[in-house]
């Protein structure tokens, strides 16, 4: 998911290491909080693989600073990445799909209804599943545990229900 933030921070202008870690904060501080260890090498990385280019320039205070820009395949691996389906594994899904939702601007309009329907098609998954437990009489829950579950379902009520209203405004605009 690193490498989406990154991607996406990078719209068209160029950023220092510092300032990239910067953005990502401010766009997607409540799902992550990527340490300049991770961001080092997911930068050398893209980089490698053409998808941004970077520049070396010293600064008034005789510092080297480097500063990275995202190139037209950079661009496209970001909508790929996007778009991408997401793990089936619960424990990343809210996280990482609210990550690809705030990235949907970049994406046509086709793209963003496939994105959306397979979020919706997995929280509705992951949101039944709960349910199926909860309601299960079989299965011996503790209190903490019906607590927990109801949150879950909750949790996938709500962010279903964002999806719903992004595909209205979607379509409605577009």
């Amino acid at each position: 998911m690193i490498n989406l933030l990154i991607l996406y921070v990078l719209q068209s202008r160029e950023l220092t290491m510092y300032a990239i870690q910067k953005h990502i904060l401010m766009y997607f501080a409540p799902y992550t909080n990527p340490s300049f260890g991770a961001l080092k090498p997911a930068l050398r990385k893209l980089e490698e693989q053409g998808y941004i280019k970077s520049r070396q320039t010293m600064t008034d205070g005789g510092k080297l600073s480097g500063y990275y820009l995202r190139t037209k395949e950079g661009e496209d691996f970001l909508k790929k990445t996007i778009l991408e389906q997401l793990s089936e594994n619960p424990l990343q899904f809210l996280s990482n799909a609210r990550i690809k939702l705030s990235c949907a601007d970049i994406l046509e309009e086709k793209e963003r209804k496939s994105l959306f329907f397979e979020l919706k098609t997995l929280a509705m998954k992951f949101k039944l599943d709960a349910e199926n437990i909860l309601n299960n009489e079989y299965i011996d829950l503790t209190f903490y545990q019906k607590i927990v579950l109801d949150n879950s379902i909750c949790e996938y009520k709500n962010f279903i229900t964002i999806i719903e209203g992004l595909e209205k405004d979607n379509a409605r605009t577009h």
